[in-house]
């Protein structure tokens, strides 16, 4: 199977994750995660990247990272392999200690950030591993809420990208009743962000793909902008494209077929497809789903569809 593609560039935030194989645990004890902490913060000194969040759990970790070069993965492969080699050598064990490639998703710091973070410094809570994630010691939360000197994260700035104080992010975080997981919106597996960093991202990286192989490639090639799209639409059925986008009333058959033509096109989520209509992520999809039915029941609909992009 084709690996999802991964863009390395300077400025890149990226949330990342890795797993024990065949999720085993990869901490054991305390000193498990006080050495891991360690091979992270040399890691960080030798590579001059920024952390702006982490949580150990038990068989996994989740990071949030901004890097100053072109290297993730010679970051990745220092620490995990440090901690690997500490690890199999305290335990008298030999073999991989992590379940494949860790997992990153090149994320759009204005949009996601908070949103992030919040999902990161949850996870012991989801876990049933603490009650308040202000009680679980191996994430960065309490460095967010309290000010306290963290040698691990970049606390200062971190503060700039959250847009809120200490007060107003704890508030943020615990008063949350129904923490929705934003990785539902990832684009190709790799990108998470509005749909303008998304078109900028994948036209970043069309000069590398080359003959390369990866998952979701067909959609990146593939790419058509958005905006073409509804531009096309409202063309064809002689309307003005914001009153399509904005109308709750009419024309409801353009607006369908430009929502069922950015699920056919551009591979963006119902819910970032529904953002740009003043709509929900559910009615999004059930009006993509309405006028697939349309075009099946109506050949002459389906054609001049088909004529639009």
């Amino acid at each position: 199977m084709a690996r999802p593609y991964r863009l390395q560039a300077e400025g890149c935030l990226y949330h990342i994750t890795s797993r024990g194989d065949d999720r085993k645990k990869i901490f054991l004890n305390e000193a498990d995660y006080r050495k891991f902490l360690e091979y992270l913060k040399i890691a960080k000194g030798k590579f001059n990247f920024y952390l702006y969040a982490y949580c150990l759990m038990g068989n996994h970790y989740h990071l949030l990272i901004e890097i100053t070069q072109a290297n993730l993965s010679r970051i990745m492969q220092c620490f995990n392999t440090a901690y690997t080699v500490y690890y199999n050598v305290k335990r008298k064990r030999c073999g991989h200690l992590f379940q494949g490639r860790f997992k990153s998703i090149l994320v759009e710091a204005d949009s996601y950030f908070a949103e992030l973070t919040r999902y990161i410094h949850l996870n012991p809570s989801r876990a049933k591993m603490a009650s308040n994630p202000a009680e679980y010691r191996w994430s960065s939360y309490n460095a967010y809420i309290h000010g306290k000197d963290d040698v691990f994260i970049d606390i200062d700035r971190a503060r700039q990208f959250l847009g809120m104080d200490l007060q107003q992010y704890r508030k943020f975080v615990e008063d949350v009743k129904d923490c929705s997981d934003p990785f539902k919106n990832v684009y190709a597996g790799f990108i998470l962000g509005g749909v303008k960093f998304i078109k900028d991202k994948l036209h970043q990286i069309k000069d590398e793909v080359g003959s390369k192989d990866f998952a979701h490639k067909r959609a990146i090639r593939n790419l058509i902008d958005p905006d073409e799209i509804l531009k096309s639409v409202a063309v064809f059925f002689k309307i003005d494209k914001e009153e399509m986008r904005t109308s709750i009333s009419r024309p409801m058959t353009a607006k369908k077929a430009a929502i069922y033509l950015l699920r056919q096109k551009t591979g963006l989520t119902n819910a970032q497809i529904g953002a740009m209509f003043n709509m929900t992520s559910a009615a999004a999809g059930m009006a993509a789903a309405s006028f697939a039915k349309e075009i099946d029941r109506d050949k002459k609909l389906r054609v001049a569809i088909g004529r639009i992009v």
